[in-house]
């Protein structure tokens, strides 16, 4: 396994970490799993979906920032703090595997070359110039704050997030759809500076 800083900065990571962005990272009817309980008001949904453990989505991720931008097909799994994430796109190089946790994020590239993130915010940052809330989209995708940070909040009239002010970005919640019996985000935006994370969830699975 290889561990990165800016002194490896090889051609290959231009391929590879436009991937990592699916940390972001984030329905329609669940297959199998589980119904989730009602979530009619804001407090109730609040502590359910924090509460999760174990879920999955399939999805679309666009990603555009410092003159670079990544579209592709995603599938996330989080089960209690670990996540994981498979990526295929147009760019090329084939299914990338991101894993990991809020202290630390490996990419697996499609040669099964690993890369160990220990700061991923940063080193996004000093290899593309642009970077990404990697604890907190997962948190987004359920369409709720991440806990324990200052949030400004906008709602709609069923109680449902349609704007967020977290950690220097804006999340607007564009449309919601069924997933596991309940309403759950179908199509949020990120946005900080000239960074955009666009997420489209077509299914969810929660267990």
């Amino acid at each position: 396994m290889s561990v990165f800083s800016p002194k490896n900065r090889k051609g290959s990571f231009r391929l590879l970490l436009p991937a990592f962005l699916v940390l972001a990272i984030s329905g329609c009817a669940v297959q199998g799993g589980v119904a989730l309980p009602d979530l009619s008001d804001w407090e109730t949904r609040t502590r359910v979906l924090a509460g999760l453990d174990d879920w999955e989505f399939n999805g679309r991720i666009g990603v555009s920032g410092g003159g670079e931008g990544f579209n592709g097909k995603l599938r996330y799994y989080q089960n209690d703090d670990e996540f994981r994430a498979m990526v295929s796109g147009p760019l090329g190089f084939g299914t990338i595997q991101v894993r990991g946790n809020r202290q630390q994020v490996t990419v697996i590239d499609k040669d099964g070359v690993e890369w160990m993130l220990t700061d991923p915010e940063v080193d996004l940052l000093v290899m593309y110039g642009w970077t990404i809330p990697v604890a907190s989209l997962r948190y987004w995708a359920l369409g709720i704050p991440s806990p324990g940070e200052l949030a400004f909040t906008e709602f709609d009239d069923e109680g449902r997030l349609t704007s967020l002010e977290q950690g220097n970005w804006h999340v607007k919640f564009v449309k919601y759809r069924q997933g596991g019996g309940q309403s759950m985000p179908r199509l949020l935006t990120a946005i900080s500076g000239d960074d955009k994370v666009r997420l489209v969830i077509d299914n969810w699975t929660f267990r």
